[in-house]
């Protein structure tokens, strides 16, 4: 018999958990995305007649659309069934008009979670939809869209071809030009600490400098410090106060999409992109051996520190039979969104608190293991008791200055036993015990400790602390936050240099001329109220017409002013000097970005052409030796890893080094390249656990030579990357190509012809 429903969601992944649980009556397919939208090769905003977009089926799509009209054909009711934000009611209204469904035949469901429950009840009780959430997402798109449109072009004239300025992450990159320029122009200031190294019945501890009797005063100079070090040294040090308490500290809320990117960064070294990648799919379903297809998350796109009491219940049942009831708290535990959260879901917890990370691993990657720890570890420790700390707090007094040590130890550990917060900063001060002491005790001074400091600079932004200040702040919603840190990246307007992002040339020079022509768009208050009426317009309490008319007046005249301004003006991008010496002709090289990505190049070009590339390391050690291994990348443009003693050594190979060791022999693991989860294995031929060529997946590349100089494609790596000056290579590879790659050729190839049209 044929299926009379059709539900339609945007994941291949997400349509096969949801068939499991549908039965018969229902098929379940993929739009795999959006099917429509801007064209790309125009505006496709007809502003002058009240911001009309031009929606058109997307290129490329045309044999899911008519698959999904034939089965919209066969079909009684259609459910959409997209993802559960402004972005997935956009694609079931695009659906909607795409496949021509009438009101009665297309019903809306969402899920927070997918779990068979969840599923059966949102189908049973279907709704229209929501416009608001439609138009809301409309705004922004055309929104981003008149401003990337209007401005990149600008740049592209300007400054350089293919560059790009978007609404948010325009201002995403002022915020990291930003901290540089404080970085550069930061004076540090002179300061000194002062401790003193005291003695009671043979145990020593440290007091340190507190100030003059109670009041708190800063050290500055070395007269200051000797003048307190000598009074103190005269006379005896007596114990003022002893003061023992109890201290709570209660746990961190359950996650939110910007708290989890910052988390996931701190604690696996993921990027936002991948975090989001991970729990997308382990929000749309894993295949636990004796379950089937279970959803473990909720939706992990939220703003919302809201949780169902049902979830509550079961985190408290949870709590007390495997902790024991003194690791619940008296009462549950409710945390507050912030003002401007939309709180459309539940923040990001499991959806059963009972399938516990090690219960499941061996159905999970290591990634989807990882972070799956991370997101049930998190929620459980939320609704835990407070974790106690035995305090003690010291005062001692000589010459009138005041000393303060302090120590504390833990007394229970409440929800510290599952979970605890990273940190953004390392430094955390360590403690030393502290003797029995008694309010009036004198001690005896073993030794004054001087030192001299100075403040210093604010740290660059990590991914993670750059997310947290675009929240902070307003910019953005967690929807755009990895997605706009990717393109900044991919633009080379920022690079991470370890864990830290800084600020490239280009990045300053486009965010310079941005400031000064379009201040508004980069001006992150403006920015702020830009995201609040879009949330406005969620609400019904503003038309998204009216929205985008009001900016569009005063972005018009900007416009205007800076082409005028700009007449007949190029703006040069300076080159970035590096460490690196020319071998041909001893200048400082300086960093080139070409058609395969960024390498080194004299700066006396034409004179002296030598290039090279830029080393990379990569985590583990070299398997014949021991030795660092270095990304590298041939002619071709394709990415190899070989050891840094070039022929002297001879490793060399296409699979990507790994963080990780073979549990068997301690050596370094490899994985295949690409896109998407793949497997570490051993390459030790000696070890139980090697894993043969055959047996590794991906693409095979062969016939590679090896050497420090020899490239895969057997060429000379330092002649590799082309500065604007010479001819580019024609010949169409031979291997396979990376997705990155095909990019960078693909952009490479529409750079050329664009300048050839000119």
């Amino acid at each position: 018999m044929a299926k009379t429903n059709l539900v339609i969601v945007e994941s291949p992944a997400k349509a096969r958990t949801i068939e499991k649980y549908l039965g018969g009556d229902f098929k379940v397919t993929a739009s795999v995305g959006h099917l429509r939208d801007l064209p790309k090769s125009k505006l496709g905003v007809d502003i002058e007649n009240g911001f009309i977009p031009d929606y058109r089926p997307i290129k490329g799509r045309e044999d899911t659309i008519a698959q999904l009209r034939e089965d919209v054909g066969k079909s009684e009711k259609v459910y959409l069934a997209t993802d559960p934000d402004r972005e997935g009611e956009a694609i079931s209204w695009h659906l909607k008009e795409l496949l021509n469904l009438n009101d009665e035949k297309a019903q809306r469901v969402t899920f927070n979670e997918i779990t068979k429950n969840v599923v059966n009840e949102a189908i049973r009780n279907p709704r229209p939809i929501d416009m608001d959430l439609v138009d809301a997402q409309q705004a922004r798109r055309i929104l981003d869209r008149i401003v990337g449109y209007k401005i990149s072009p600008l740049l592209w004239r300007k400054i350089k071809r293919g560059l790009s300025a978007g609404r948010v992450q325009s201002v995403a990159t002022r915020m990291v030009v930003d901290r540089e320029e404080e970085i550069k122009n930061f004076k540090p200031e002179e300061y000194w600490l002062l401790d003193a190294l005291l003695s009671a019945d043979n145990s020593v501890f440290t007091a340190h400098f507190y100030g003059a009797g109670d009041k708190k005063q800063e050290l500055r100079s070395e007269e200051e410090v000797n003048k307190v070090a000598n009074a103190v040294r005269e006379d005896k040090f007596r114990i003022s106060n002893v003061k023992r308490t109890d201290k709570s500290k209660s746990p961190s809320p359950p996650f939110i999409t910007s708290t989890l990117q910052q988390e996931a960064s701190r604690k696996l070294g993921m990027t936002p992109k991948r975090t989001m990648s991970i729990a997308q799919q382990i929000y749309e379903g894993i295949d636990i051996a004796g379950q089937g297809t279970v959803g473990l998350i909720t939706y992990m796109r939220t703003d919302s520190l809201r949780i169902s009491e049902e979830a509550i219940t079961a985190a408290r049942q949870f709590i007390i039979s495997h902790y024991g009831a003194e690791y619940y708290p008296p009462s549950p535990r409710h945390y507050k969104s912030k003002n401007s959260a939309q709180d459309a879901h539940e923040a990001i917890r499991p959806s059963n608190v009972a399938l516990t990370p090690d219960s499941i691993k061996k159905d999970l990657t290591l990634e989807q293991y990882k972070l799956y720890r991370l997101i049930w570890s998190r929620y459980v420790a939320s609704q835990m008791a407070n974790a106690v700390y035995d305090s003690i707090s010291i005062d001692a007094v000589s010459a009138g200055y005041t000393f303060k040590s302090t120590y504390s130890s833990l007394k229970f550990p409440g929800y510290s036993a599952v979970y605890e917060e990273g940190r953004d900063d390392d430094k955390e001060e360590k403690q030393s015990p502290l003797p029995e002491l008694s309010a009036g005790q004198i001690v005896d001074l073993r030794d004054i400790i001087k030192e001299q400091k100075f403040t210093q600079p604010p740290l660059r932004y990590t991914e993670a602390t750059l997310i947290r200040a675009m929240e902070e702040k307003g910019i953005g919603r967690p929807s755009t936050y990895a997605p706009t840190i990717s393109t900044i990246t991919e633009r080379e307007y920022v690079l991470r240099e370890g864990k830290y992002i800084r600020p490239t040339p280009l990045g300053e020079v486009v965010t310079g001329l941005m400031k000064d022509k379009f201040s508004d768009i980069v001006d992150l208050k403006f920015t702020a109220r830009m995201e609040d009426s879009l949330d406005k317009i969620e609400e019904g309490q503003k038309k998204w017409k009216d929205v985008l008319s009001e900016f569009y007046e005063d972005f018009k005249n900007t416009i205007s002013e800076a082409e005028k301004s700009l007449e007949g003006e190029r703006i040069k991008i300076p080159d970035e000097v590096s460490d690196e010496i020319c071998e041909k002709c001893g200048r400082n090289m300086v960093i080139k970005s070409g058609r395969f990505g960024r390498f080194l190049a004299c700066p006396g070009y034409p004179e002296c052409n030598y290039t090279k590339p830029i080393v990379v390391e990569m985590p583990g050690k070299c398997p014949k030796c021991g030795g660092r291994i270095l990304k590298r990348s041939s002619k071709k443009g394709y990415a190899y890893y070989a050891c840094e003693k070039g022929q002297a050594c001879g490793f060399m190979t296409w699979d990507v080094p790994t963080k990780e060791n073979c549990p068997e022999c301690g050596q370094t693991l490899f994985k295949k390249s690409g896109k998407g989860f793949k497997k570490p294995f051993c390459i030790n031929e000696s070890c139980s656990k090697f894993v043969p060529e055959d047996k590794r997946g991906g693409y095979r590349k062969t016939g590679a030579p090896s050497g420090e100089n020899a490239a895969p494609d057997g060429k000379d790596e330092s002649q590799e990357s082309k500065t604007s000056g010479e001819k580019a290579e024609k010949k169409k590879p031979a291997e396979k190509t990376t997705a990155k790659t095909t990019a960078t050729k693909t952009r490479a190839k529409k750079t050329a012809s664009e300048k050839e049209k000119a």
